[in-house]
C-alpha cells in the first residue's frame, strides 16, 4: 500500500517535492533559452558594431583625402594669383606707359603740323623776293612730313601695342575670375562628395539630404556665375580686337555664399 502522507519537514501535502523539481526544471530550461538568445543577440550586435566601426574608419579616411586635395587647392591657387596679381600690375605699369608714350607722339605730331604751317605761311609770302630761302624751307618741309609719317606710324604701332596690353589685361582677369570660381566649385563638389558617401548609411540619408540638395543647387549656380564670366570678359576682348576704346573695366562678380 502506498504512502500517501506528506514527507515531514520537506513537504506541508504529499507531492510538493515532485512539484518543486519539475518546476525548477523548467525554470532551468527557461534559463537555458534566454542565455542562448542573449548569445545570439550579443553576437549579431558584435557584427553591426564591427561594420560601423568600419565604415566609419572609411569616412574617416575619405574626409582626410579630401581634406588635403583641398590644402593642396588652396596652395595652388594662392600662388596663381599672386603670379597673375604680379602680371597684371606690369601689365597695366606697360599699358600707362605706352599711353604716356602715345601721347607724347601725339603732342610731337601736333607740333609739326603747327610748324608747317607756319613754313607754309612763310613760304607763299616770301616765294617772289626770296627764291633761295623757298627752296631751303621747301626741302624742310620734305623732311618734317617723313617726320610726321614716321611719327604716325609710330603712333599707330603704340596703339596696336596697347591693344595686345588691354587684351591681355582682360584675360588675366578672366583667368584669376575661373580659376576662382573652379576652386569655389571643386571645393564644394568636394563636400557633397563627403556628404553623399555619409548618406550611404539608411540611417543617415533623411537627415543629409537637405544638405546634399542644397550643394547641389549652390554648385549649380557656381557653374552659371563661371559661364556668364567667361561670356562677358570674352565679349570685351572681342570689342577691343574690333577698335572699341574704354573697355578695360573688371567684371564685378557677386560672392556665392555656401550653404
Amino acid at each position: 500500500e502506498a504512502n500517501t502522507l506528506p514527507f515531514h519537514p520537506f513537504e506541508m501535502q504529499h507531492g510538493d517535492i515532485l512539484r518543486m523539481e519539475k518546476e525548477h526544471q523548467v525554470l532551468q530550461e527557461q534559463l537555458k533559452e534566454a542565455q542562448e538568445k542573449y548569445e545570439q543577440l550579443q553576437n549579431r550586435s558584435s557584427e553591426e558594431i564591427g561594420a560601423l566601426k568600419d565604415l566609419l574608419k572609411k569616412s574617416i579616411e575619405e574626409t582626410e583625402v579630401s581634406k588635403n586635395e583641398l590644402d593642396w587647392l588652396h596652395q595652388d591657387l594662392e600662388i596663381k594669383v599672386k603670379k597673375w596679381q604680379q602680371e597684371k600690375k606690369e601689365n597695366q605699369e606697360n599699358l600707362k606707359a605706352l599711353r604716356n608714350t602715345a601721347k607724347k607722339h601725339t603732342d610731337t605730331n601736333d607740333r609739326y603740323s603747327k610748324t608747317i604751317e607756319e613754313k607754309e605761311k612763310q613760304y607763299k609770302v616770301c616765294l617772289n623776293t626770296f627764291l633761295e630761302t623757298s627752296n631751303k624751307l621747301a626741302n624742310e618741309k620734305v623732311k618734317l612730313e617723313e617726320l610726321i609719317q614716321k611719327s604716325q606710324d609710330d603712333c599707330q604701332q603704340y596703339v596696336n601695342r596697347a591693344v595686345k596690353a588691354e587684351i591681355s589685361v582682360l584675360k588675366n582677369w578672366k583667368e584669376t575670375e575661373v580659376y576662382k570660381l573652379n576652386g569655389v566649385a571643386a571645393n564644394a563638389e568636394a563636400n557633397l562628395k563627403i556628404l553623399k558617401s555619409l548618406s550611404s548609411s539608411a540611417s543617415a540619408a533623411p537627415k543629409l539630404k537637405s544638405q546634399i540638395d542644397s550643394w547641389e543647387i549652390f554648385i549649380s549656380n557656381v557653374k552659371k556665375q563661371l559661364e556668364k564670366v567667361e561670356a562677358e570678359y570674352e565679349g570685351k576682348i572681342q570689342a577691343v580686337k574690333s577698335g572699341v576704346r574704354s573697355c578695360l573695366t573688371k567684371m564685378e562678380t557677386v560672392e556665392l555664399p555656401p550653404p
